[in-house]
């Protein structure tokens, strides 16, 4: 007898992850939400730090891969595997709050329709600031994560957010493998906001859960402003803008974005990172022709109007620099019908 397939498959990509693991595991082990499965992707880890379920005690799928296939195509692979109708993706420097699973399962319920929602991430080291609450994106180019390092009691309801952010995320499977899962070019960094921005364009929407929340170390294993992460983010950040942003809005600020490429040229030196910088700009631009085919497939398989996608950026440059939150009110006019938080009155947009 084939058992029944879980509501949910948790992804957990995991890389030289060791110190971080077994906790994430053991978080999820204790989710009050028991439909779901787990999936551990052993991404490459070097010699000695390799994965052993089994020393864990946590039920649990591993997938072994030779070599460090980065973040977004190892859950493209588990994705493949997973067996759930929601996908929901963990790193494993999270760790789930119990109710996690259970807050998520009470929202698809809620929200007839949806196929995208985040998580509210906390600072592992003080739970009582945000380590984010759902990403948001400028027409200029540049994505954030809404409202890190501000007090976790900012975020007390749900609300609307251009897409989340993939260390917690939940993505219904079929329409993940409908855009065609994350970009496995980027390896790792802004994946997660160029999929959103993809499913935008598709006509999805993503929800952020106030009440979904898991613990987050950020950027444990690849080193925060690391040259690794500054390379990715800076090459990937100039591909997401390439391929989602539609014309004409494309054309008016590509001039824009291309000032702000000589700008961090300019800036290199007194920044120290003028090498790592100029390569991934180089690197960005030597794939030019590639990314403008993908561009001009993601384009034409576009499913809402520019004015609906536009609508979901973020386009008060103040929030930008400052790094604020861009939660929007949940509609009550839309395609699935949504219905706002009981006892809260949302204005239509």
């Amino acid at each position: 007898m084939v058992a029944r397939a879980p509501q949910i498959s948790v992804l957990v990509v995991a890389y030289n992850s060791g110190a971080y693991l077994p906790r994430c595991l053991a978080a999820l082990e204790a989710q009050t939400c028991r439909d779901f499965e787990i999936l551990v992707l052993d991404n490459g880890s070097p010699d000695g730090d390799d994965i052993d379920l089994g020393d864990l005690g946590v039920p649990a799928e591993l997938v072994r891969s030779p070599e460090n296939i980065g973040f977004a195509a190892g859950n493209n692979l588990l994705a493949r595997q997973a067996r759930g109708t929601w996908l929901a993706l963990l790193n494993p420097d999270a760790f789930a709050e119990p109710d996690w699973l259970q807050a998520f399962a009470d929202a698809v319920a809620r929200y007839d329709g949806i196929s995208v929602f985040g998580s509210t991430q906390l600072l592992d080291s003080d739970p009582d600031l945000l380590d984010g609450a759902g990403d948001h994106y400028s027409p200029l180019g540049l994505a954030w994560r809404g409202d890190r390092l501000k007090p976790a009691s900012l975020i007390s309801e749900d609300a609307e957010v251009m897409g989340p952010c993939a260390a917690a995320a939940f993505y219904r499977k079929d329409v993940f493998e409908q855009v065609g899962g994350f970009a496995e070019t980027y390896f790792c960094y802004y994946e997660d906001v160029e999929l959103g921005l993809r499913l935008r364009l598709a006509g999805e929407r993503c929800i952020q859960l106030a009440g979904a929340r898991v613990r987050h170390v950020a950027s444990a294993i690849a080193g925060e402003n690391s040259e690794f992460s500054r390379y990715h983010i800076t090459r990937n950040r100039i591909w997401t803008f390439l391929r989602t942003m539609p014309a004409p809005v494309f054309h008016l600020i590509l001039p824009l974005l291309l000032a702000q490429l000589a700008l961090i040229v300019l800036l290199g030196p007194v920044r120290g990172d003028s090498a790592v910088r100029v390569r991934a700009i180089r690197d960005a631009l030597a794939a030019f022709p590639e990314i403008m085919k993908q561009r001009a497939a993601i384009q034409s398989s576009r499913k809402v109007g520019i004015c609906t996608f536009l609508s979901a950026l973020s386009w008060n440059p103040a929030k930008l620099f400052a790094k604020e939150g861009d939660r929007r009110p949940i509609r009550r006019e839309n395609r699935a019908g949504l219905i706002p938080p009981t006892g809260v009155e949302h204005a239509a947009d």
